[in-house]
C-alpha cells in the first residue's frame, strides 16, 4: 500500500508505536502528467501567446463581446480546431508509436493543406517549428530529433498540431491525455487573448476556461474517432477574420 512519509504502519510489528513508513515513492504516470503540465504552461516558449487564432479578427469587426466568447470558444473547439488540429495530433501520436514517421509526414502535410489562409498556416508551421526545436532539447527524444530534422529539411511542414502529437508520443504521454492537454492549451492561449484584446477580465477568463472542459472533452471524444481524411475545419467565419486580420494596418497578434 502506498504510503506518505511520516505515516504510520499498521498491522505488523510496532503498530501503534509511531514506526514511521518507508520513504516516498513516485506515483506511477505521474511523469506524464509533468510532461502535459510542462508543454500546457503559458511559460513555454512555443509561440501560442502571440496568435489570437482569429479572435482578434472578430474584435476588429466588432463581431464579438464578452457574452460571445463562450459560443465562440466551442465553435472554434468542435468546428475547428477539434476536427483538424486535434485529429491530426491523434493520429501522428498513433504513427509516431508504430514507429511510421513517414505517416507522421503524410498527416502533417494533410493538415497544412487544410488551412485556409496564409497567416493560419505560418503561425501552425511557425509554432510547430519552435515546440519542436525546444521539446528536442528538452526531452531528448530520438522520435523528436528525426521528426524536427524532417522539418528542417522541408520533408514536412511541421504544424504544430503534429509537432506535438509527436512530443507527447515519444515521452509517452497517452494519447487522449496529449488531445486534452492540447485542446486546453488551446483555450488557454484563446482566454489570454481574449484578456489582451479587453474582451474579459482575468476572472471571466478562469469562468470561461472551466465552462469549456465539457466541450474538450466531447472534441476529444470526437477527434480519437476520426480518420485522416476526416481532417480539417469548417469554421469558415473564422477564415474570413483572419484573411481580414491579415491584411489589417495594426495587428496586436500574429493571427
Amino acid at each position: 500500500m502506498y504510503q506518505e512519509e511520516g505515516d504510520i504502519v499498521g498491522g505488523g510489528p510496532g503498530a501503534g508505536t509511531g514506526t514511521v513508513a518507508g520513504p516516498v515513492t513516485t506515483a506511477p504516470g505521474l511523469e506524464h502528467l509533468l510532461v502535459s503540465l510542462q508543454l500546457t504552461d503559458s511559460a513555454f516558449p512555443s509561440g501560442f501567446y502571440t496568435l489570437s487564432h482569429s479572435l482578434e479578427g472578430f474584435a476588429h469587426a466588432k463581431a464579438v463581446d464578452s457574452g460571445a466568447l463562450p459560443h465562440l470558444l466551442e465553435s472554434l473547439l468542435l468546428h475547428g480546431v477539434g476536427p483538424a488540429d486535434a485529429t491530426a495530433l491523434a493520429l501522428a501520436h498513433r504513427a509516431c508509436r508504430a514507429g511510421d514517421p513517414e505517416a507522421v509526414v503524410t498527416v502533417d502535410a494533410h493538415l497544412f493543406a487544410t488551412k485556409l489562409g496564409r497567416e493560419m498556416r505560418q503561425a501552425a508551421t511557425r509554432t510547430g517549428r519552435q515546440l519542436l526545436d525546444l521539446a528536442s532539447e528538452v526531452f531528448d527524444r530520438p522520435e523528436i530529433d528525426d521528426y524536427f530534422a524532417r522539418v528542417v529539411r522541408r520533408e514536412a511542414p511541421g504544424t504544430q498540431a503534429v509537432a506535438a502529437g509527436v512530443i507527447y508520443a515519444a515521452t509517452g504521454v497517452p494519447v487522449r491525455q496529449a488531445v486534452a492537454s492540447d485542446l486546453f492549451a488551446f483555450c488557454a492561449s484563446f482566454a489570454g487573448a481574449a484578456l489582451r484584446l479587453r474582451l474579459t477580465d482575468h476572472r471571466k477568463a478562469q469562468t470561461l476556461l472551466h465552462g469549456a472542459a465539457p466541450v474538450i472533452e466531447a472534441a476529444v471524444d470526437a477527434a480519437l474517432r476520426r480518420e485522416l481524411p476526416d481532417v480539417g475545419a469548417t469554421v469558415f467565419a473564422s477564415d474570413i477574420m483572419s484573411g481580414r486580420h491579415e491584411r489589417a494596418e495594426a495587428r496586436l497578434f500574429a493571427s
